[in-house]
């Protein structure tokens, strides 16, 4: 019964793909807490309804519909609005979470001030939330009747984020960003910006900064070094988005003037993140990967040394516009492994010009005899999806008959091998063909 869950969940997958704008499924499930209503939200879930996403929604609690089920996700993607929540049904506690993720399904995280569960459960993915209560603050804003504790954010050049006009309105806390490869950050804290859980209403409190220095434990946390949205690929290119704050998402930023004829960027920037979570935007994946003689078609099972081989490899980027995968030749700093170990060969593969998503690149065989792989492994920490294909193949010396009958390297050998043979024939026959009257005297 339960193969045939699981062949039933997989078949759905693969059909909902195919008619959804996301590379991996068009089914979310929207986990709100009771104290958020869905219809302060109403700009984002309905853009994302537009774009092709079915929305379920449901309590932190409830228990159907589940997000997985027999170890089968029963939705491609999964939104937990639930920045105070601190219990959550079985399949939405942490290490639910990291079973979703396992199985590819896609999480946005909203959190806040408050501590949660889940703001440990970053500590998991290398982010350390600030103090508890502490709200990000800036005293620069550019609308001096906004509370101080609504940042203004400026979204630095990433390929995350398209171009905007206005900057993003922001309110929540900050994440401390650790040194995993796997982290993408997308919304950076302004510089002017620190963490504190004071309650600061003017310009009067910004001398809690000072005393936010002084203090002991984690000290002061500020600057742009903090995330306000960071991003994280998992290695089998499921994504999870964490969120600082919850009001990025809602109606008031998205339609609000950061100042008079300038709009908060907060609605476009909102679809962007969720693009890239669900894996609309930087997927890109391997279609085929062949490798052969020069002027050979035919991949052999073992080369030999010194043998000149030939890579090739096809990739394809997700078009969310058509929902298809389409040949991709822009990747301009893919490299080719040779490893035994370690790496023999490292070299450029770049794209081959009018062949569009080919890559392909030729080398000599080291001189060397073992078991090597092709690695292809290709990690940005910019947003893209991963690319990584190993292919183990032997390399052996030649065959008895493989070496040329005389070597030129070894003249001096075979000169030295002749002239003692020369040598000894020479000896022998004087030795042996000598006179040898004077002994038949004697013996007269």
């Amino acid at each position: 019964m339960v193969s045939a869950l699981r062949l039933a969940a997989t078949v759905f997958c693969v059909l909902s793909t195919a008619f959804a704008r996301s590379s991996t499924g068009s089914k979310v499930l929207v986990v709100l807490e009771p104290k958020v209503s869905r219809d302060d939200y109403s700009n984002f879930f309905s853009k994302l309804e537009s774009r092709g996403y079915e929305l379920t929604f449901r309590a932190p609690k409830d228990v159907s519909p589940a997000a997985i089920e027999d170890d089968v996700p029963s939705f491609a993607h999964v939104i937990l609005f639930t920045p105070t929540t601190k219990a959550y049904s079985t399949d939405l506690s942490s290490q639910g979470i990291i079973e979703l993720l396992d199985a590819r399904t896609n999480v946005l995280i909203a959190l806040g001030p408050t501590q949660t569960p889940l703001h440990y459960l970053a500590l998991e993915f290398g982010l350390t939330t600030a103090p508890s209560e502490s709200a990000l603050i800036s005293h620069f804003a550019q609308n001096k009747d906004r509370p101080h504790n609504v940042l203004e954010i400026v979204p630095s050049k990433t390929k995350v984020v398209s171009p905007v006009k206005g900057p993003v309105l922001y309110s929540g806390t900050a994440f401390a960003m650790g040194n995993n490869p796997m982290q993408v950050p997308i919304l950076r804290a302004p510089a002017e910006a620190y963490a504190t859980d004071s309650d600061v209403s003017s310009d009067d409190g910004a001398d809690v900064l000072v005393d936010s220095a002084n203090k002991g434990g984690d000290g002061l946390w500020a600057g742009s070094s903090l995330g306000t949205v960071v991003g994280f690929q998992a290695r089998n290119g499921a994504r999870v988005t964490w969120v600082g704050g919850i009001s990025l998402f809602n109606d008031e930023f998205a339609q609000a003037e950061v100042v008079p004829k300038v709009m908060a960027s907060n609605a476009q920037v909102a679809q962007d993140i969720a693009a890239w979570t669900f894996q609309e935007s930087l997927v890109y994946r391997i279609d085929n990967v062949t490798h052969h003689l020069v002027g050979g078609s035919v991949p052999l099972e073992h080369y030999t040394t010194n043998d000149r081989i030939e890579y090739e490899i096809h990739i394809s980027r997700f078009d969310s516009e058509s929902a298809s995968w389409k040949p991709y030749s822009g990747i301009d700093d893919l490299q080719l492994e040779f490893t035994m170990l370690d790496p023999h060969i490292r070299m450029d593969l770049p794209p081959v010009s009018g062949e569009p998503g080919v890559y392909r690149a030729s080398f000599r065989a080291p001189d060397r005899h073992g078991v090597f792989k092709f690695l292809v492994d290709w990690r940005r920490g910019t947003g893209e999806s991963y690319l990584h294909s190993s292919i183990t193949v032997p390399v052996v010396p030649p065959r008895h008959d493989g070496y040329p009958r005389f070597l030129s390297a070894a003249w001096p050998y075979y000169t030295g091998a002749i002239s003692t043979s020369v040598g000894f024939v020479l000896f022998a026959a004087l030795w042996l063909g000598g006179d040898v009257r004077e002994a038949k005297k004697k013996t007269e």
